[in-house]
């Protein structure tokens, strides 16, 4: 199914915003899921970025795309070297990069469902930094 950068940037935010309401009941499984989900939507807005009209682009490109893994997504974006520099952003990252699709067949407490909430929420959140490449 295709989806368009605008779509890719409401869903990060939905989803983020999804996953506090959720953390702020007590339901941290689902809160640590849309927290991972938010940043790879927000990944392939900057990804879908990069695509030119009226070119095809390599299929090898486009199906890699197609992956859960936020590490993968984040070299796609073009990110990975100014996300290593910032070592802040980093010490987010490296809470964040754990997730995966998988993570929603897991039980998650409230500790890493609140460290990877944190870790995509606020100013200086993982989520406000992809949104400066959009």
């Amino acid at each position: 199914m295709a989806q368009d950068r605008a779509t890719f940037q409401k869903l990060a935010e939905e989803r983020l915003a999804e996953a506090k309401v959720l953390l702020a009941n007590g339901h941290s499984s689902g809160a640590y899921y849309l927290a991972g989900y938010a940043i790879e939507c927000a990944l392939k807005s900057k990804i879908a970025r990069g695509f030119r009209s009226d070119e095809i682009p390599e299929l090898k490109t486009v199906q890699k795309i197609y992956t859960h893994d936020l590490s993968v997504l984040v070299g796609l974006a073009g990110l990975s070297r100014e996300l290593e520099e910032n070592l802040d952003l980093y010490r987010r990252w490296t809470i964040a990069k754990s997730w995966s699709e998988g993570a929603r067949y897991k039980s998650w407490n409230d500790d890493d469902a609140s460290a990877i909430v944190a870790a995509v929420d606020g100013e200086d959140g993982i989520l406000a930094w992809l949104r400066s490449h959009w």
